[in-house]
């Protein structure tokens, strides 16, 4: 993907080979366009990437890919991403120690007596997660993204859902969905996410989620993305690089959203964002063989873990099984205290587990709180030919990342066509 120079101008730079970025140079160059893409690190996908350590797949922290998501399944071969899914549903442990394994019955019939017998949520709290539900598949993502807004706690609790069902399964489910401890996110961003849920399977590419940005990067003309290559200054027409100045028609900065703001000096205002940190451990004996996220429900510091190879034994080069874990927060949990908490969680002893890797991603997902713009979408196009694209000009998702790409690509192919007439 590197090549030996920088063009020296091209009609589109792009700033950042994560989902945006990449998005929108194939949009550009699917338009006929030349397009470099200039990032700052090693390969593409930023806070999407895949490392190896020790043979095994780490993500870049806790990743699920949902396929319910438009632009994925328009913009992905999934099949090529050999899909491993997940059970829809979760496993929580209360405070009391016991289990509940819950899965949505419309999926898994066979779970549906367990379900519905299950203590965890009463009835009545049970009812209300499906009109829940149900409201999120009728009304349409377009409506939903502009109805009034107030944040997914009030929004939860004018569905009558505050109290034991949100602290014992929503928070929980959510903390590690959205990184947002307080649930302060829109819920116009929640009825979003709650109908991807309702609609899509949960998976992971059978080589990490750092397949998606590969594929969207291999499928671009050869050498448009320029790895080492940090931008050093973007201005109207041009980026600075260690490697020389790339001269273009329009310039998109689809970084990370306080990068970006660092870059366009203060054009956009740095978003507010959510931390999360993951361990992994190794283990010769599985905790569970069921691809299942577990989650506590005593409010307990991590929020969610996870069994990996349950769903996708190709994470592991061998006969062990890795176990993903994730708190909230930059910080992660002294080992002592995490061996504790996942004993108890899992409810096995975990002494014996190594540990292989701890990924912090202090800027995991921007914060898409109250107020937010109707139609969840923020300006992209600043002005004398430069844009902006990433999940925070959209929804904290893959779905936001690849639909931002696409529609800065597109209003920096109309500017261009523009100043030609």
């Amino acid at each position: 993907m590197t090549s030996p120079s920088l063009p020296d101008a091209v009609d589109v730079v792009v700033v950042g080979a994560g989902l945006a970025g990449l998005r929108a140079a194939r949009t550009v160059a699917r338009a006929g366009r030349s397009v470099a893409v200039c990032e700052a690190t090693d390969g593409v996908g930023g806070r999407v990437r895949t490392d190896v350590v020790d043979g095994f797949l780490v993500d870049r922290g806790f990743q699920i890919l949902n396929t319910s998501y438009p632009a994925l399944r328009r913009e992905i071969d999934l099949d090529a991403l050999d899909l491993r899914r997940f059970v829809p549903g979760a496993a929580v442990r209360d405070a009391e120690g016991r289990l509940h394994r819950l899965a949505d019955p419309r999926r898994v019939p066979s779970w549906a007596p367990r379900t519905a017998l299950d203590p965890l949520l009463g009835p009545l709290a049970k009812a209300r997660v499906a009109g829940l539900a149900l409201r999120s598949l009728v009304v349409p993502p377009s409506r939903q993204a502009r109805a009034p807004e107030r944040t997914t706690a009030d929004e939860l609790a004018r569905w009558g859902l505050d109290g034991t069902p949100t602290e014992t399964f929503l928070r929980p489910f959510l903390n590690g969905v959205l990184g947002d401890r307080d649930l302060e996110t829109s819920s116009r961003v929640f009825s979003l996410f709650w109908r991807s849920f309702a609609l899509g399977d949960l998976t992971l590419p059978s080589r990490g989620i750092g397949a998606l940005p590969a594929q969207l990067a291999a499928r671009l003309p050869a050498d448009t993305v320029h790895l080492h290559t940090p931008a050093r200054r973007v201005a109207p027409g041009r980026v600075e690089t260690p490697h020389g100045t790339v001269r273009a028609g329009a310039v998109i900065v689809a970084a990370e959203g306080t990068a970006a703001a660092e870059l366009l000096d203060g054009r956009i205002p740095a978003p507010r964002t959510f931390a999360l940190t993951t361990h992994f451990h190794v283990t010769a004996e599985p905790p569970t063989r069921r691809a299942l996220l577990h989650l506590d429900g005593a409010g307990g510091p991590i929020v969610n873990t996870l069994a990996l190879t349950a769903a996708a034994p190709s994470y592991s080069p061998d006969h062990r099984h890795l176990v993903q874990s994730t708190v909230l927060g930059p910080e992660p949990l002294p080992e002592r205290d995490l061996r504790r908490e996942l004993a108890r969680l899992w409810g096995t002893p975990v002494g014996a587990w190594d540990e292989l890797a701890t990924v912090r991603v202090p800027r995991a997902l921007p914060a898409a709180v109250p107020p937010t713009p109707a139609g969840l979408r923020h300006p992209v196009s600043l002005g004398e030919g430069l844009f902006v694209a990433g999940d925070h000009r959209d929804t904290p998702s893959v779905q936001g990342a690849l639909v931002s790409g696409r529609r800065t690509a597109q209003e920096a192919l109309a500017y261009l066509s523009a100043g030609t007439r």
